[in-house]
Formats: C-alpha cells, structure tokens, sequence
C-alpha cells in the first residue's frame, strides 16, 4: 500500500503540472470590432437551466 502511494503523487504532480502548462493559454489581441449584441439565446438558456434546477429540486424534495 505505501508503494502506491509512493507511486501515485509523483503521477498526480505530473497531471497537475501538464493542467497547469495548458492553461497558459495564448492571449489574443485586442478586437476593434463592436461587441456582439445577445439575441436572447442566452436568457432563455439560463431561464431553462434555472427551471430544470427548479425541477430537480420539487422532485429531491417529493421523493
């Protein structure tokens, strides 16, 4: 068992570091563009996400 362990940290290190670098994205120029206006595919988005969570939590309740 402690040669697992011995094993696992320097793996998980790894993958956190690779997480780490990946994340170091490129960072993109400024735009002179105007910004997009919403066409209101985002409200309704988060208005159904809002009631899905509304009715996930009736049904937790009622269960």
């Amino acid at each position: 068992m402690s040669s697992m362990r011995l094993q696992t940290l320097p793996l998980l290190g790894f993958f956190l570091l690779a997480l780490l670098h990946l994340s170091h994205g490129q960072v993109l120029a400024p735009s002179t563009a105007p910004l997009p206006t919403s066409d209101g595919t985002a409200i309704d988005q988060g208005i159904a996400y809002f009631l899905l969570l509304i009715a996930l939590a009736i049904t937790y309740i009622f269960h």
